[in-house]
């Protein structure tokens, strides 16, 4: 997520170089790289020892995580939109509407099925609560964000219309989510204070479902406008500009509400001294989709002001992203870096059982024994 975050921030950067579209693309790459990688150890991993999977899901902040693959597929599908598309025709495009709906039905079992589990299974405590409960909630967000995205390039207008009909119909299903959980975070910050320092930099995952959100509903309004006349969706024909000027309208509100959850984070941050770990990783993507939202702002409104603060943002995403990756690639050569929790439980699991098995095959010989 963070990786190709920053290939998009730098390919729509307001103030941009040929040099920095060639970074972007290289950027993409690597990010498609990646996620092939861990794609492909993940599929090992839970293939050799299906038992982790259980117990990772079943782990109450860990299977949180699951939500970032769909986000993670969303920033590739986009590039592919952005770098792909216009390079390689209709080819491209298929492929992009292709992964799109993989990734909707992906984001959909995420923000149904991971919140549920954390009703049923999980024995939650409002005091250890993050805003990592964000992560599967937010993935149909992003989903609704890409397809305002595919929708675009699509050039049959009845296959653009089902896209932006599914996307208003994902964004419906996340964001009003993302918001009740942001009630319930904000109680917890109230009554418990800050979370640990290990975990600090999760106050800055808010900005996920604001920014894209934000995002989100300019895209798809601006997809709509064009949409909507020609397959004379909802039988008004006006339509298109009722979306377009209402979903710019709410997108301003959701930025603004945003500023809130920045400072919040921000000052969080600033009152801790908290260790290097994977949790960094949090401070790319949020803001990242924070920048695209006002970056996004700042071409339709249009503003000179939004233009500056998206490239401020950008180039500061850029930055972390940079300095966070090379200090992982760092300690992931050393080993430092790699830690599952999950694992912990299920290889407790796996001792007891083996000695349940030791002593019923000493029973089993020595009957007398028992």
């Amino acid at each position: 997520m963070g990786t190709g975050i920053a290939s998009i921030l730098l390919h729509n950067l307001p103030y941009n170089a040929i040099w920095l579209y060639w970074l972007s693309v290289i950027i993409f790459c690597l990010n498609v790289v990646l996620f092939i990688s861990f794609f492909a150890i993940s599929v090992v991993r839970y293939t050799m020892f299906p038992g982790i999977f259980t117990a990772m899901i079943q782990h109450p902040a860990q299977s949180l995580f699951m939500g970032t693959f769909p986000m993670g597929l969303a920033t590739i599908i986009n590039m592919i939109v952005f770098v792909c598309v216009p390079s390689w025709g209709q080819g491209a495009v298929i492929l992009a509407w292709s992964l799109w709906w993989i990734d909707v039905a992906v984001a959909l079992a995420s923000c149904f099925y991971l919140p549920f589990i954390i009703i049923y299974v999980h024995k939650s405590d409002l005091s250890t609560m993050t805003a990592a409960w964000l992560l599967p909630i937010v993935a149909t967000i992003v989903a609704a964000a890409s397809g305002g995205i595919v929708a675009e390039v699509l050039p049959n207008p009845q296959h653009a219309l089902w896209t932006i009909i599914t996307s208003y119909v994902l964004w419906g299903t996340g964001f009003p989510m993302a918001m009740i959980v942001l009630t319930i975070y904000f109680h917890r910050l109230t009554v418990h204070h800050l979370p640990p320092r290990e975990v600090i930099v999760s106050v800055f995952l808010p900005l996920g479902p604001l920014g894209q959100g934000s995002f989100a509903l300019m895209q798809l309004g601006k997809v709509a406008l064009r949409v909507f006349p020609p397959t004379n969706a909802f039988q008004m024909e006006d339509m298109g500009k009722i979306f377009y000027a209402v979903g710019h309208l709410a997108s301003l509100i959701i930025w603004g509400f945003g500023l809130v959850w920045f400072f919040f984070a921000l000052a969080s941050v600033s009152r801790s001294k908290f260790p290097f770990n994977m949790g960094w990783w949090g401070f790319t993507f949020p803001i990242g989709v924070y920048a695209v939202a006002t970056c996004t702002l700042a071409e339709h409104l249009p503003s000179a002001f939004f233009r500056n603060l998206g490239t401020i943002f950008s180039v500061a995403v850029v930055l972390l992203w940079a300095g966070i990756a090379t200090e992982t690639a760092r300690r992931a050569y050393t080993g430092q870096i790699f830690f599952a929790p999950c694992v912990q439980g299920y290889e407790r699991d796996v001792a007891a059982k083996m000695v349940e098995k030791r002593q019923g095959s000493v029973t089993a010989e020595n009957p007398g024994s028992a």
